[in-house]
C-alpha cells in the first residue's frame, strides 16, 4: 500500500523560513541566477544556519517520537540542483525532512491541497499572499532576534480574529468602532464565527495534544476583551478545539505578553502586533490586509 498523508499534520516550509539564506540571497539579487547556481554548488557541503521557523519545525518533528504524527515538506522556488543544499542542511541539523518540491521560480502554493497541507510558511511575501488569495493557509515568517531555548516542549500562540476565526467581527470593528463591535459580539455570543485560515492547523495540533499534552502548549493572544471574549471561547468550543491559555487584552500591546510566553511561533493577521523578540508569522488574510 502506498504511503498516505491523510491522517498526518502536514506543514509546508520554504527554505527562506527554515534557514538563514542571507548570503545566498545576496548573491542571487546582486549577480543573478547563474551566479547563484554556482555559489550553491560551491557551498553544497556547508549547511545553512537555522532560520526563524527552525525552533518551531524542530519541535514539531520531534513529536514523531510518539508515532507518525507530523510531516514537514519543503516547498521551494529553487531548482532541483540548487535545492540540494536545503535537504543536506536539514539532515545536518537532524531534521527528519525527506520530501521536497522544487519548482525553479514558480510559486509552489498550488501543490498544497495535493499534499493535505494545513500550513505553509515562507519569508517570501508574494508567495504567501498568492496562497492566501487562493484560500490556502499560509503565513510570512518575519525577521526575529529570538534565541532558541532548551525546553523540548513546543509553544504556539495565535491571534484570534483573522487567524483562527474569519474576519467578520473585525469588519464590524473597522466600520463601526469599538462600541458597535462589542454590541455585535454580545448579540451574537452563541453564534460561532466561521473558521479562519489556521483553524485546521489548530485542529491538527489538538489531535497531537491528546497523545502528548505536556509536549505542546497553545495560547490565544487577542485584542478582544469582555464581553466579546465569550464569542471567541464559544467559537472554539463549537469547532471542537481547545487552547491552554487565553489572553484577552482589550487593545493593550501584545509584546509584553509575548516576551513572557516566548512562543516558538506566533501568528497574527496585523503586522503592528508582530515583534522581533519572538518568531512571528504574518497571516495576510481578511479586511486588515485589503
Amino acid at each position: 500500500m502506498a504511503p498516505s498523508l491523510e491522517n498526518l499534520l502536514v506543514v509546508g516550509i520554504a527554505s527562506s523560513a527554515l534557514f538563514d539564506l542571507t548570503q545566498s540571497d545576496a548573491v542571487f539579487h546582486a549577480s543573478g541566477e547563474q551566479a547563484y547556481r554556482e555559489y550553491q554548488s560551491a557551498h553544497l557541503s556547508e549547511p545553512f544556519a537555522p532560520g526563524v521557523a527552525f525552533p518551531f519545525i524542530r519541535r514539531l518533528l520531534r513529536l514523531n517520537s510518539l508515532g507518525p504524527l507530523v510531516e514537514v515538506i519543503v516547498l521551494s522556488r529553487n531548482s532541483p540542483d540548487t535545492g540540494l543544499r536545503i535537504l543536506r542542511s536539514a539532515a545536518h541539523h537532524s531534521l527528519a525532512i525527506t520530501r521536497a518540491i522544487f519548482t525553479q521560480g514558480r510559486a509552489p502554493h498550488e501543490f498544497m491541497p495535493a499534499l493535505n497541507m494545513s500550513l505553509f510558511l515562507s519569508a517570501n511575501e508574494n508567495d504567501v499572499r498568492k496562497a492566501t488569495s487562493a484560500g490556502l493557509p499560509a503565513g510570512q515568517v518575519l525577521a526575529s532576534s529570538f534565541q532558541d531555548d532548551e525546553d523540548p516542549a513546543l509553544r504556539i500562540a495565535f491571534d484570534f480574529d483573522g487567524v483562527l476565526a474569519d474576519d467578520a467581527a473585525e469588519r464590524v470593528y473597522q466600520t463601526g468602532g469599538l462600541d458597535e463591535f462589542q454590541q455585535h459580539e454580545a448579540t451574537n455570543v452563541v453564534s460561532p464565527l466561521d473558521p479562519g485560515p489556521l483553524r485546521n492547523f489548530l485542529a491538527g495540533i489538538n489531535r497531537i495534544q491528546r497523545l502528548a499534552e505536556d509536549r505542546i502548549r497553545v495560547s490565544v493572544v487577542t485584542a478582544r476583551s469582555a464581553p466579546a471574549h465569550e464569542r471567541a471561547i464559544n467559537s472554539l468550543q463549537a469547532w471542537g478545539l481547545t487552547v491552554n491559555d487565553a489572553f484577552f487584552l482589550g487593545g493593550l500591546q501584545k509584546a509584553p505578553i509575548l516576551d513572557v510566553l516566548r512562543p516558538h511561533i506566533f501568528f497574527d493577521d496585523q503586522r503592528r502586533h508582530l515583534v522581533q523578540t519572538v518568531p512571528c508569522v504574518h497571516i495576510p488574510f481578511g479586511v486588515s490586509n485589503e
